[in-house]
């Protein structure tokens, strides 16, 4: 059974922020991620993670302003400086918390946008990410997410997400595979994990289709965590999904599972 890591801006939702981490830890996970830590000082969450004996699988570089909806800036024309800026501020926080993993989100494809230019800048701009975590040992990742739950947004297939890793070229990026992402937009997702093992950085998982616990729905989410293990997956499993009602009540997969 790979490791597992609790998503706590879906889970543990019945209290704030700061009292997720101990709710997490009691309840059996050794990891957590989250998709931001900014409204935070890095040294504040860094002190929740180190009571708890917790390790921060992975966050999100900032995505533009969220509150408006923007979700990303790595895609985005006329946004390159602000997006250097957002990895010189997700640094910070990685180097404070331990962070290995971080994700730029792409952002959401204006109507009429010429997609060819978006993507170049979305190629030079992971470009520079990389090698600025690269300096540090750090790995890029970048999400397929589906256009149901994320409509509009610019990079939806596990497909294209690895052959843009294939072409900006640095070894440091990789794709992250959400299993319910994957069955959403394109199925098959065992051979899809098979196909592009290699290049898949971080996996995360919730139920099919509605984004409940891992254990409902129609993907087979233990059988998953099997192919990982015998592929020889050593990352986390990021459990990024919404619980059916109090958190603690609807983890009897991690009992079975584990």
């Amino acid at each position: 059974m790979p490791k597992v890591a609790a998503n706590l801006t879906m889970m543990f939702t019945e209290v704030p922020f700061p009292e997720r981490f101990a709710r997490a830890a009691k309840a059996g996970f050794a990891g957590v991620e989250f998709l931001f830590p900014y409204d935070h000082p890095p040294q504040e969450v860094a002190g929740w993670l180190k009571e708890n004996r917790l390790v921060n699988a992975l966050f999100n570089m900032p995505p533009g302003d969220w509150a408006t909806g923007e979700r990303g800036l790595a895609a985005m024309p006329g946004r390159e400086a602000e997006f250097r800026g957002s990895v010189a501020k997700a640094l910070d926080y990685a180097r404070a918390l331990g962070t290995e993993r971080l994700h730029a989100m792409a952002g959401l494809l204006p109507a009429g946008a010429d997609r060819a230019r978006h993507r170049a800048v979305y190629v030079d701009n992971l470009r520079y990410a990389a090698r600025e975590l690269a300096k540090e040992g750090r790995t890029l990742l970048i999400e397929p997410i589906n256009p149901r739950d994320m409509p509009d947004y610019f990079l939806n297939t596990q497909d294209e997400g690895h052959a843009i890793c294939e072409e900006v070229g640095e070894p440091n990026l990789k794709v992250q595979m959400d299993f319910y992402h994957t069955q959403i937009v394109q199925g098959d997702v065992t051979m899809t994990l098979r196909k592009y093992f290699a290049g898949v950085g971080h996996v995360q998982i919730a139920g099919v289709p509605e984004r409940h616990e891992p254990d409902t729905g129609e993907l087979d989410n233990a059988y998953l965590m099997r192919v990982l293990d015998e592929l020889g997956y050593d990352g986390w499993v990021g459990c990024e999904y919404r619980p059916r009602g109090r958190t603690e009540e609807g983890l009897g997969w991690l009992t079975a599972w584990t």
